[in-house]
């Protein structure tokens, strides 16, 4: 019998949740196998069994967890069910096989069928005619009406039902007063407690500027197809922005520094912090040297972290660290928002939704797709001409993406200006 303990995963985590297992009481285990997802304050890991045997659990999903704690054991005496060794010797045979060959006509089959059945879910809830003319002459929301006959098909009285209470949701009670309480992750803790503290602690100003995105948007119709073709990895926006910040963050050091103490820290190099919504709350993973890597590479990570994210799979030295941070709210459509600095950070990027505004250019107005960018920073240690020049410089790098190149305005640079 040996103890499978809650292991150690950083020198500030203390305790852990158990958010899940994996296995049940009394199943057997292979060793190596996940048992059990664990959440800290900054990240979700997995344990796995030490041991081949039998798993006894100790703990309940939900439980707050001390590092070292018994989760659970694991008998390594208990006998192999012979579903599971029959299951791992069927598993290695077919591993051992060459893949069959699959008919043209098979393949064309399962392609239709998977057609079929997003035809089916898809399909459009049916009405009956006097119902459908109801619909028709009152101009009804078919989602706001909940069907009541066979088949699923909507009748007079549901759209009766629909008319008589406008804005209803269907199938929410009306005038249903019920509640519902769920315990606070540690992650979201420990966002609501950092949040909380650098607005409490920084003072923090924040300055606004609007970019037009015609060039950007132009080079990624151009070259869209072939970037995928060559890197297998969309061109997005967050290259273009990476890039930019990475330029105007080594000409204007104190934006890429922190306070520690009452020293400051400038850093030489760019580790961009991506803010992401994970299904368990905000999360920032990094990209390290962000400076050194092309367009294609920081798709590839911001890819990857975001995948990451979503599976809940970041590991803590993904997410340590970072030199300024990113946040896209334009992805929710956010027009305009004031961003909170990611501390020790003294500074965040906010990006913003993409609406097509009326502009003057050249003295004649004209319609361009706009964006409109905010930077929070810490007043201690960025002065106001800092922070709104390097937003100024960003501005001008995205609507001049050739200068990503190397930084400057390329006849500019052949003329040694």
């Amino acid at each position: 019998m040996i103890d499978i303990k809650v292991p150690a995963v950083g020198e500030s985590i203390s305790e852990v949740t158990l958010v899940k297992w994996l296995k049940q009481d009394g199943d057997y285990v292979d060793r190596d196998e996940v048992i059990a997802e664990l959440e800290s304050e900054k990240a979700t890991f997995e344990v796995n069994a030490e041991k081949a045997g039998s798993l006894k659990t100790l703990v309940k999903e939900g439980d707050t967890l001390k590092i070292g704690d018994v989760l659970a054991n694991i008998d390594e005496s208990a006998a192999k069910p012979a579903s599971k060794a029959a299951e791992k010797t069927a598993d290695a045979a077919a591993a051992s096989q060459p893949a069959a060959p699959v008919s043209k006509l098979a393949s064309e089959k399962v392609v239709e069928s998977q057609i079929a059945e997003k035809k089916a879910a898809g399909t459009e809830v049916k009405a009956t005619p006097v119902a459908a003319a109801m619909i028709s002459d009152k101009k009804v929301d078919k989602g706001t009406i909940i069907p009541s006959g066979s088949n699923g098909k909507i009748v007079k009285l549901d759209v009766l039902e629909a008319l008589a209470n406008p804005g209803r949701l269907p199938g929410k009670t009306l005038f249903g007063r019920d509640v519902r309480k769920e315990k606070m992750s540690n992650l979201r803790k420990t966002v609501s407690r950092r949040l909380v503290e650098a607005k409490n602690t920084t003072a923090m100003l924040t300055t606004f500027n609007e970019v037009d995105m015609s060039q950007i948007m132009s080079l990624r119709t151009k070259y869209k197809d072939k970037f995928k073709e060559k890197h297998g990895v969309n061109l997005g926006f967050m290259s273009f922005f990476t890039k930019a910040v990475c330029f105007a963050l080594q000409e204007w050091p104190a934006v890429n520094a922190y306070i520690d103490g009452e020293e400051l820290i400038y850093h030489y190099y760019c580790d961009i912090s991506i803010a992401v919504s994970a299904p368990k709350g905000l999360v920032v993973p990094v990209i390290r040297n962000a400076e050194s890597l092309s367009m294609a590479e920081i798709e590839k990570k911001v890819v990857e972290l975001a995948g990451k994210a979503r599976d809940n799979k970041l590991s803590m030295e993904e997410m340590q660290g970072g030199t300024f941070t990113i946040t896209n709210g334009g992805v929710f459509g956010s027009l305009m928002s004031t961003p909170i600095i990611n501390i020790p950070q003294s500074a965040i990027l906010g990006m913003h939704k993409i609406e097509e505004r009326a502009v003057v250019v050249n003295g004649q107005i004209v319609i361009r797709p706009m964006m409109y960018l905010a930077v929070s920073y810490d007043h201690r240690i960025i002065d106001g001409r800092e922070s709104v020049s390097f937003l100024v410089r960003v501005k001008d790098l995205l609507e001049n993406p050739d200068q990503l190149l190397f930084g400057k305005d390329p006849v500019k640079a052949l003329l040694e200006l």
